[in-house]
């Protein structure tokens, strides 16, 4: 597994599940061209690129650098890396004929490639050995604790949470698992829900 530091935004589902198989980090879907009026989404990627910076991998197509100059337009370029695959021309398996452009998207192409083209967009990459000492992350347990998952209320109190830190309201339990350990620490969200949530437990 190859630990990236910034999230990866890429333009659909398969590209996600494809990076996912080898990639340990935050993977983000643009949904293709509906990043463009999602202003929600827009705003997790800028809150999230300001933090950790983003790993721009979109497809070599026409459709893809129109989504990348987009991003491009909407996040400061030092807080961007690019990443970019070959022109290779083909059909993924799981469709029936080729794309408009006869040219494989990130789902299609090797592992190989993939991890090439990441390495060289300068992204901050580590091999997962297991034996470095990582920070806590955020756990489900965590959400638990503090009432954002498994009790009657824990969707309002997701939402308050949301709301707080300006996060899109659509994001789900895991999503939002994802997003806090991307933009706080631990401790941080402790004090946070600490902070929302005592007078409840107060009374």
């Amino acid at each position: 597994m190859i630990t990236v530091k910034e999230a990866i935004i890429v333009e659909g589902k398969y590209d996600k599940i494809r990076l996912s198989n080898f990639i340990d980090g935050l993977i983000i879907t643009t949904d293709g061209f509906g990043i463009f009026k999602n202003k929600e989404k827009q705003q997790l990627i800028r809150r999230i690129a300001a933090t950790r910076g983003i790993l721009i991998f979109t497809d070599s197509d026409g459709a893809g650098f129109v989504i990348r100059n987009f991003l491009k337009g909407s996040v400061p370029p030092e807080q961007i890396r690019h990443a970019y695959i070959p022109d290779i021309f083909g059909k993924e398996k799981r469709k029936d004929k080729p794309s408009k452009e006869g040219k494989l998207g990130v789902e299609g192409i090797s592992d190989d490639i993939l991890e090439k083209a990441i390495i060289a967009s300068g992204a901050h990459c580590s091999v997962s050995t297991g034996s470095v000492k990582q920070q806590k992350p955020i756990t489900k347990t965590d959400l638990f604790f503090y009432g954002l998952s498994g009790t009657p209320d824990a969707e309002e109190k997701r939402m308050r949470l949301k709301n707080e830190l300006r996060l899109p309201g659509n994001l789900t339990a895991n999503s939002l698992l994802d997003v806090l350990n991307c933009i706080m620490t631990t401790e941080e969200f402790s004090e946070l829900c600490c902070k929302l949530f005592e007078t409840e437990e107060k009374t």
